[in-house]
């Protein structure tokens, strides 16, 4: 994927995202417009900026926005977790609990493992929902399964492959799926990916694609950018956005995302998941980043969306007047692993 930076934003040079009123405003920069599932990508003439176009349509009032890059989250900059780390076998059995809660997991797809043998939900997986086997983040979307399927056992999960196996997917590739989910959406959609936008503004084409998923409590990570700037899509209104704590749960991790911005936060550092079966990894690791904490997070909402809709499962989770609140990291939800 090629890939622009623009300060701490990533782009795809030469490409714009917008809806079809503003396609007539851009012809005169057009080369070409792809158009799918509800998203306009229009391919730019040679030399210029989509960031500089997106300005001037977003000041005819039109949807607008470079094609921004989204990464996944797990921890990869200084401190002992800098990387995946193989770790024992952990025990755990889907037992007969039973939840008719779904999670939507967009994320690198979802391997082969002994905590799922056998689940409706796995069976049902295609060859193009299999988690990436190269890359520096392949494996991501199994590890974050397992902390789902652990946080909320007998949770049917759904997951759609978006990111590669370096955890990279561009916004109008995300934008499509969130668009196919609308037929059939999920009461839980987990997002650990994400990144800054080029002018900190809300991605207006991102923020229309998780809105209209009216009835899916959507929980994002706030990044590992240890800043308080706004990380897309955690910062959306429409969305939960997740901070990560330290192992103790006392204190930030201090690679996590904050702000008034974060709505909850979880146990970030050192979990323990399922991993892919490769090299030293018998199937299990150790991994930190706020791509995990959200998971635990996501869980917790599905877990008590059992009994009661989402929504209202979530609002009751994230009351702070019932529940521990850290400062710029929002209400704190317990792991139950």
């Amino acid at each position: 994927m090629e890939i622009q930076s623009v300060g701490e934003a990533f782009i795809r040079p030469g490409q714009l995202l917008a809806d079809r009123t503003a396609l007539s405003a851009a012809s005169r920069w057009t080369q070409a417009v792809s158009e799918a599932d509800g998203v306009c990508v229009i391919h730019l003439s040679a030399g210029v900026d989509p960031c500089e176009v997106t300005a001037d349509l977003r000041g005819q009032g039109l949807r607008a926005s470079p094609n921004h890059v989204l990464r996944g989250q797990p921890l990869w900059f200084g401190g002992p977790a800098s990387r995946v780390f193989p770790a024992p076998p952990v025990g755990f059995k889907q037992g007969r609990s039973r939840s008719d809660v779904v999670v939507g997991l967009l994320d690198t797809g979802v391997a082969k493992h002994p905590w799922w043998a056998g689940s409706d939900w796995y069976g049902r997986l295609g060859p193009d929902d299999a988690d990436a086997t190269e890359g520096t983040q392949a494996g991501h979307g199994t590890f974050i399964a397992g902390l789902l399927a652990r946080q909320a056992p007998g949770v049917s999960l759904r997951p759609h492959r978006v990111l590669d196996g370096d955890g990279l997917a561009d916004e109008a590739s995300v934008v499509r799926v969130l668009h196919r989910l609308r037929g059939n959406p999920p009461q839980v959609l987990n997002l650990s990916f994400g990144g800054h936008t080029f002018d900190d503004r809300p991605p207006p084409l991102l923020g229309d694609a998780i809105g209209a998923l009216t009835q899916t409590v959507t929980v994002a990570c706030a990044g590992n950018t240890g800043s308080d700037r706004p990380f897309w899509p955690a910062a959306l209104p429409c969305v939960i956005g997740v901070g990560a704590l330290d192992a103790g749960l006392q204190d930030r991790a201090p690679y996590s995302g904050h702000g008034t911005w974060v709505d909850a936060c979880a146990r970030g550092d050192w979990l323990t998941s399922s991993y892919l079966e490769t090299g030293d990894f018998a199937g299990y690791a150790a991994w930190s980043g706020t791509s995990f904490s959200t998971a635990l997070v996501a869980g917790a909402i599905a877990h008590a969306a059992r009994d009661e809709p989402a929504r209202r499962a979530a609002d009751r989770l994230l009351d702070s007047e019932e529940t521990r609140q850290i400062p710029d990291l929002g209400v704190l939800v317990p792991a139950n692993l």
